[in-house]
């Protein structure tokens, strides 16, 4: 039987190909911590030039030569029936990308590339002045990008299906429209039972003062608990938290800082550190190929949720750290207890801000920038009505309208970059999340122990063996069913939260 080993051309041309990517992910990396303002015309046309190099590579003669070998070009189906599993899923998915990458032009690449680079620096500008008119005509620039990206795609029968299957290979508008409608039918009825409870517990310590340099170091020593490796890694500071991933063994994070906000710079920490571990666990033997990258955005974003929301606002969690953070933090938290402290972490607020939002609103916040995405997508919805249609559905699902656009409509950088497609993956995430750790507990028994005692690489562990150290060699679909033996079910996550929050609540 043929194995990964007849086919090492191909694995050392991706490899090459890899190389430029992850100069590339440096760029932006550095464009978002360290470089001047100056610097971003210079980078855009970088990022452009490197992005396009990739991409000739991607579809060039010498790739269509290497497939061509094994596989009928035309079709993906390997020429020869005696490839082992790994050897097949990496054909599979090799395919899948050239059958992308060779349907757009290298200009186009290179276009897209310029502007969003540009567009991210415009975003930054126009979010800190609240402008919103500054940033669209770049908006507009981008959606017409998509739309064409979408249509040289041209598969699907929605165009912003397209998009969505960048980040989460196989979803649908068809499938994601009936699986949001009842969920967030079910988090509006418990986001109702919650502000009529009889209890709410009280969190304005957390907005006393909180030591930045004490609340890094803390959270640097959560992250070691975790298995995340400084040796292989570095914790910056931007405006959005952020992961980049250049090799299994350099994978770097950022978090953001608040004094008096213990609750942002921290779980964005923790957050990040579930995408690092990830991107850690990863086979570094299969680096640049697809059994050596992560599976879809919604199986990465289920990492950080995991970590963030399952183990980071969990009472296990903070009966071990609990003790470590007071001592931290001996001034702030001198009248607190565990049980509020407890309370005050899950205490559920509707709230302009996405990345802040308690885990009941936070899916909420995502249904409102699907559902633009997808009129801007399918309805040609203007880009000037997008403030008007954020503080709509804010008002409609969370009953809160931002006093600026800095808080609606340019809170999130993901536009700019031309990430559409990329939000309905952040609520995947949660139910896959939801779904695997559940799965986790039942085969580590003592998991709810190894946590409360600080032994976190338990879980780590779990998880490298049964998600990371795959890759891409199966859909997501089929991993979910392989790690808890039945499809995606939101049931997990919505049981879940609403005992946790009865309990807390009181109902």
């Amino acid at each position: 039987m043929k194995s990964l080993k007849d086919l090492k051309p191909l694995i050392l041309f991706l490899r090459e190909i890899q190389q430029i990517n992850s100069a590339v992910s440096l760029l932006s990396w550095d464009q978002e911590t360290y470089m001047p303002k100056g610097g971003g015309e210079a980078r855009a046309e970088q990022l452009a030039a490197l992005e396009g190099m990739a991409h000739q590579k991607k579809i060039g003669p010498h790739m269509k030569r290497l497939l061509s070998r094994w596989i009928d070009i035309k079709t993906g189906v390997p020429e020869d029936e005696v490839w082992d599993d790994p050897s097949r899923a990496l054909l599979r998915e090799v395919f899948r990308d050239y059958n992308k990458a060779v349907r757009l032009p290298t200009e186009f690449v290179k276009r897209e590339a310029k502007i969003t680079s540009i567009a991210q620096q415009v975003w930054a500008e126009a979010k800190e002045k609240s402008d919103f008119p500054s940033f669209a005509p770049y908006l507009k620039s981008i959606v017409a990008l998509k739309k064409e990206e979408a249509s040289l795609l041209a598969d699907q029968s929605s165009p912003y299906d397209a998009l969505i299957d960048y980040y989460e290979p196989g979803m649908t508008v068809t499938r994601l429209v009936p699986l949001f409608a009842a969920l967030k039918k079910e988090l509006l009825a418990l986001l109702e039972k919650v502000q009529r409870a009889p209890i709410a517990p009280r969190d304005d310590f957390l907005h006393r003062c909180w030591p930045a340099r004490r609340q890094l170091a803390f959270g640097r020593r959560v992250l070691e608990t975790m298995g995340y490796s400084f040796l292989c890694g570095r914790q910056d500071l931007s405006a959005h938290p952020f992961t980049t991933s250049f090799h299994p063994t350099d994978v770097r994070i950022t978090t953001r800082m608040n004094e008096y906000n213990f609750l942002s710079s921290f779980f964005s920490s923790l957050h990040e550190g579930g995408h690092a571990l990830y991107d850690q666990g990863l086979n570094a033997e299969y680096f640049g190929t697809p059994l050596g990258e992560t599976l879809s955005l919604g199986i990465h974003e289920s990492q950080s949720r995991l970590w963030e929301n399952g183990i980071g606002r969990s009472m296990p969690f903070w009966n071990y750290f609990y003790p470590i953070l007071k001592e931290a933090f001996p001034r702030t938290l001198q009248d607190i207890g565990l049980e509020a402290f407890y309370g005050a972490i899950n205490r559920v607020s509707p709230s302009l801000i996405r990345v802040e939002a308690d885990e009941l609103t936070y899916n909420l916040h995502v249904m409102v920038r699907f559902e633009i995405e997808r009129a801007l997508m399918e309805e040609d919805l203007p880009v000037e009505e997008i403030p008007r249609l954020w503080n709509e559905k804010m008002e409609a699902y969370l009953g809160v309208v931002p006093d600026s656009d800095a808080d609606g409509a340019l809170q999130d950088i993901h536009w700019a970059g031309g990430a559409f497609g990329y939000f309905p993956t952040y609520t995947l995430g949660n139910l896959y999340a939801a779904q695997f750790l559940s799965q986790a507990r039942k085969d580590i028994p003592s998991l709810e122990t190894d946590i409360g005692q600080g032994r976190l690489t338990i879980l780590t562990h779990w998880l490298n063996e049964k998600i990371h150290r795959f890759g891409r060699r199966y859909s997501s679909d089929d991993l979910v069913r392989r790690v808890t033996g039945e499809p995606l079910n939101p049931s997990y996550f919505v049981d879940g939260l609403r005992e946790k929050l009865g309990e807390i609540y009181g109902f």
